[in-house]
């Protein structure tokens, strides 16, 4: 199948399956007008990244977790490694979120509404605020 077919039944646009194929995580077969050639297994590889990079992994955990998916002889507790340390990023993601909407709303708080060009919200941008 083309890459049009393959992006459709994968969900991915075209120009990530060509990246996908430019950094090595898939490699499709070429027909003789060297046009790329998908087969069913190249489709399903490219589900599997894109459900992988949908759940947050970088490239290189996803091309980790791909080699893992083809290894027969792979050890659940190397796949429950890598998962356990995306959730740890992730969980530091939310504490910094969290941190950031506890200072953005301390700073709507200040913020009085009024006609006036004051704004507590502006001069901590600016870093001109003096407490």
């Amino acid at each position: 199948m083309n890459i049009g077919e393959a992006s459709r039944l994968s969900g991915l646009p075209p120009k990530t399956i060509r990246y996908y194929e430019e950094v090595g995580l898939i490699k499709p077969m070429r027909a003789n007008n060297g046009y790329r050639d998908y087969r069913d297994r190249d489709v399903h590889v490219l589900r599997f990244l894109q459900r992988s990079r949908s759940l947050g992994f970088s490239i290189a955990e996803a091309r980790k977790l791909l080699s893992l998916y083809g290894d027969e002889n792979r050890h659940r507790e190397d796949v429950r490694r890598l998962v356990t340390s995306r959730i740890a990023e992730i969980d530091h993601k939310i504490a910094e979120l969290n941190s950031l909407k506890r200072a953005l709303d301390a700073l709507t708080d200040e913020c009085q509404r009024g006609e006036g060009p004051d704004c507590p919200i502006l001069e901590e941008i600016a870093g001109a605020r003096v407490e």
